[in-house]
């Protein structure tokens, strides 16, 4: 090979890289997007979509709230001239008819000359079917990148398509040395952590309690920061005995969230009282084992919760890291040791066998934040 075709071989394969590495960012800010309204779009995968054309952005989109539009329609909606362009979206597009029309209609219809996405859909209707269909069209797709990325965002999704088990994630507060209550506070971290736990809560269709816990708490469990109240997820509280307390906070905030009481007993008053503040009453036989619980989170799916954060006490967060029911686990530490002030409600032996590795990069001043899977 002489000089003049290694230089065009070299010139070739660095316009190759240039285009790959503007691929990815485009990916990449697809799932940006993408993160919106994840934990907003019921059993539907929140998708992020960005078109490009003559190296400019021109449009994007993201999945609505509910899970309808989809997050193509929503970035090809608009009044532009799409011929030609680049179309970047985090799931394969749908190819079948459900509610709305397939996306790869308005694909073909828009002129689109590319297709990249990170991952496969796992819906049977769709599955494997967006590129044969564009194909016929002359659009060319690319599954290629970004793979890695695109299993992790969508664990909850394929776990719901292949399992029928929603992804149960779960947050927890401890001290230095390890305790979950201040006997002379209310909170052990401080309020930079509160706020990103409310924000995390947003990320989830609900959040799962104890009536145990929300007794002893007078917790809201909702989000307070201005401008997300409305994306409060729902409620789920785990109540065996049905004891949960009519003087709570959660009874008197109006929120549009609901709330559902799973309980094995059959308190007729307290049943008809819940009933009047529009609350859910869901009678289970049986509140102890694994399986047990396992009917129960299988149960959320039909109220199209596929993201569950637990947030309660230790002795139930234990009960789930023992039958191997948590997924990943928020962990918040403080750097103060607590020492007589700090108490638990059950043992820590769990949580310190947990290591803790995978620190998240946020800013919480003298907390730390770790996100560890535990499956």
């Amino acid at each position: 090979m002489n000089l003049v075709n290694i230089l065009m071989s070299y010139m070739a394969s660095q316009k190759r890289n240039s285009s790959k590495k503007k691929h990815i960012e485009n990916l990449t800010l697809a799932f940006e997007l993408a993160k919106i309204n994840l934990g907003s779009t019921n059993e539907n995968p929140s998708v992020g979509c960005v078109v490009e054309k003559s190296g400019s952005i021109i449009s994007s989109g993201y999945t609505s709230i509910n899970g309808r539009p989809h997050a193509e329609y929503n970035a090809l909606k608009k009044k532009i001239n799409f011929k030609n362009s680049n179309l970047y979206v985090t799931m394969e597009p749908c190819s079948h008819y459900g509610k709305t029309p397939p996306c790869t209609n308005i694909i073909k219809k828009k002129g689109i000359k590319k297709v990249f996405f990170a991952t496969i859909d796992l819906d049977l209707r769709s599955k494997n079917k967006a590129s044969n269909i564009l194909s016929k069209k002359n659009i060319h797709t690319n599954y290629s990148l970004q793979k890695k990325r695109g299993l992790t965002f969508y664990q909850s999704y394929f776990r719901l398509k292949k399992n029928q088990l929603p992804i149960i994630d779960a947050k927890i507060a401890i001290s230095k040395d390890y305790f979950t209550n201040n006997k002379k506070k209310k909170w052990i971290t401080n309020e930079k952590s509160r706020k990103l736990s409310h924000l995390l809560r947003t990320k989830y269709n609900a959040l799962l309690s104890t009536a145990t816990s929300i007794n002893k708490d007078n917790s809201l469990l909702n989000c307070r920061i201005k401008g997300l109240e409305n994306k409060s997820p729902d409620l789920v509280i785990i109540d065996r005995n049905l004891e949960i307390k009519k003087n709570l906070d959660i009874f008197k905030v109006k929120a549009k969230r609901k709330i559902y009481i799973y309980t094995t007993q059959t308190n007729k008053e307290k049943i008809k009282w819940l009933k009047k503040k529009q609350v859910k009453g869901i009678l289970v036989k049986k509140m102890k084992s694994k399986d047990d619980f396992i009917k129960i989170f299988k149960s959320l799916l039909k109220f199209k919760f596929s993201r569950i954060l637990v947030e309660t006490g230790l002795t139930f967060v234990n009960f789930l890291i023992t039958s191997k029911l948590i997924d990943k686990m928020y962990i918040f530490k403080t750097d103060i040791n607590l020492k007589g002030k700090g108490f638990n409600n059950s043992s820590n032996k769990l949580i310190k066998k947990i290591k803790l590795k995978n620190k998240l990069s946020v800013n919480l001043g003298n907390d730390e934040v770790y996100l560890e899977g535990l499956k």
